[in-house]
């Protein structure tokens, strides 16, 4: 049989690992169940056409055992012998059905075409068919895929058959190794850059397979299988627009209701720092601060920072809240090898996933730290399933972690976050992980005025200029009870006004923030002007 002698003759003892455990799937659905009560689910995809060549060389390496004849009582392939569903879409590209269609006909495939939804229609084919058991090709990282064993039973509320997965733990890059090495033919889309094939209206050729020649504007793209990192495969389909995005906030401070906030131009973030020995005061956390100004310079709010125990269900209430309420939450501390690193567990929770081996992290740590970091026993290859993304980047040892809208870093220190920052920049440049945006802008001015003095001008300046989000007018305590009564308000959002002494016997410090630097041009003027002249100095 051509495809079991490919794969066994190839070098790659990866790709021959992963084909063996996926043929004694095969062997072991078609030892529990007749032929004629299996099906395969197609869809001219990348994957499924995977599953259909391991299914053929599954079927006749299992024909062969039967008949313990070697191999020479079956047929070497030339036939299907495995029902196979076609769902056929008017939302399908035109080459997948050509290339479905064509399959069909070299292989002799037995296809039932159903032009109806997904669920309706294995509800009609199992009434009309004994069917026990559907191969799929479901792989993990894909949205189905959560929850799934290579034998599942299908959910509450369909029609009840036995899910079969034989590729569920190969990654991108085993794919494509089947695929070469086998020399079988695959949808011609692949060839033009797209590298996750969905409908027509919400697939484009991949971004980060695109070139253009130099004497032209004309875009081209590469083959899907030099896509250098398997988890950006779906970076093809188009995105929807965010909720979270597109919410609009209330806060409420100091009993004014905060509504003017304009989410199309301003995105928000939150940072998580997990670490037990923060909230004991034996270190001092020095990465937050860092971080706020690193997402100011690129147009980012942050709404909230916080510090949370090393605990599964500390980080994940609150991730849960955070992810939320934030267009981005970024998280660090807690993650290693050790008993307290459970900072990547704890996002699992948040989003309702198990922690799953992730074979191609793992060869990123086995080529980092070694045969220490190997088998089965290597726990931080478990990553949450079916959610995460790899940001890999040729300047990081070890990709970075994002869970839907949760990026964690590992940096522990300012310089390892610098270039993790820095890598980040690049990878939202080239494919859309992070939205760029205009920096905040600001203007600080030092006055000796007192804060009693100053407190109530500044709140009726914040309700001149409402766009300009109000902060917090921060001071340290003092003796005196007028400092109790100051108005207290929370973080900005668009901008702040606010101020803050470095010291109590020093001047304090008023600072203006926001997108707008003409509106900040006022306001500060506005302020200026309600006190005598030379009453405020401008500061860097």
């Amino acid at each position: 049989m051509e495809i079991d002698k490919a794969i066994r003759e190839c070098d790659d003892r990866r790709l021959k690992t992963k084909y063996t455990n996926a043929i004694y799937v095969i062997k072991r659905a078609l030892a529990l169940y007749p032929v004629q009560e299996v099906a395969l689910s197609f869809n001219g995809g990348k994957d499924s056409t995977v599953l259909l060549h391991l299914l053929r060389a599954g079927c006749f390496l299992h024909q062969a055992e039967e008949f313990n004849s070697g191999g020479d009582a079956a047929d070497g392939g030339k036939t299907f012998p495995i029902r196979t569903i076609y769902f056929e879409s008017p939302s399908a590209f035109p080459e997948i059905n050509s290339f479905t269609y064509e399959a069909a006909s070299i292989y002799d495939i037995q296809m039932d075409i159903i032009r109806l939804d997904f669920k309706s229609g294995l509800e009609a084919l199992l009434k009309a068919n004994p069917i026990r058991a559907i191969f799929l090709g479901v792989r993990i990282g894909d949205p189905t895929a959560v929850g799934q064993e290579q034998f599942s039973p299908s959910s509450p509320g369909w029609p009840p058959f036995m899910r079969v997965n034989p590729i569920l733990d190969w990654s991108y890059r085993d794919v494509w190794a089947f695929l070469l090495v086998s020399k079988v033919q695959y949808c011609s889309l692949y060839d033009h850059g797209y590298t996750s094939i969905g409908s027509i209206h919400d697939t484009v050729p991949n971004a980060l397979l695109c070139t253009r020649n130099s004497d032209s504007s004309e875009e081209k793209f590469k083959p899907a299988y030099l896509l250098a990192d398997g988890r950006l495969e779906r970076a093809g389909r188009a995105k929807k627009n965010s909720s979270a995005v597109c919410r609009k906030l209330s806060s409420t401070s100091n009993g004014l209701k905060m509504e003017n906030l304009n989410s199309g131009s301003m995105l928000t973030a939150s940072i998580i720092t997990v670490g037990d020995e923060i909230l004991f005061g034996t270190v001092e956390d020095k990465l937050g601060s860092v971080l706020c100004k690193k997402l100011h310079s690129i147009g980012w709010a942050v709404s909230r920072v916080t510090v949370t125990r090393n605990d599964i269900d500390s980080v994940a209430e609150e991730v849960e809240r955070q992810k939320y309420r934030d267009d981005m939450v970024f998280i660090y501390g807690g993650i290693g090898p050790l008993h307290s690193d459970v900072t990547v567990a704890g996002v699992a929770k948040a989003f309702g996933v198990r922690m799953a081996p992730d074979e191609e992290f793992e060869e990123h740590l086995s080529h980092l730290i070694g045969e220490k970091c190997s088998g089965d026993k290597n726990e931080m290859a478990l990553l949450p399933e079916g959610i995460t993304e790899l940001l890999h980047h040729e300047q990081l040892p070890v990709p970075l972690i994002k869970c839907h809208n949760v990026i964690i870093l590992t940096a522990t220190n300012a310089v390892e976050l610098d270039r993790q920052w820095d890598c980040l920049i690049e990878l939202a440049k080239s494919n859309g992980i992070l939205e760029l945006m205009d920096p905040f802008v600001s203007k600080c001015f030092a006055t000796t005025l007192s804060d009693v003095e100053v407190a109530q001008p500044l709140s009726k300046l914040c309700a001149q200029f409402p766009d300009l989000y109000i902060g917090k007018l921060i001071v340290f305590p003092a003796a005196h009870p007028t400092f109790s009564l100051l108005p207290v308000v929370t973080t900005c959002v668009l901008g702040y006004e606010g101020g803050y002494r470095e010291s109590r016997e020093g001047p304090l410090i008023i600072t203006f923030e926001g997108k707008d630097l003409s509106r900040i041009e006022a306001a500060s003027q506005s302020l200026c002007q309600k006190f005598h002249p030379g009453a405020f100095s401008k500061i860097k």
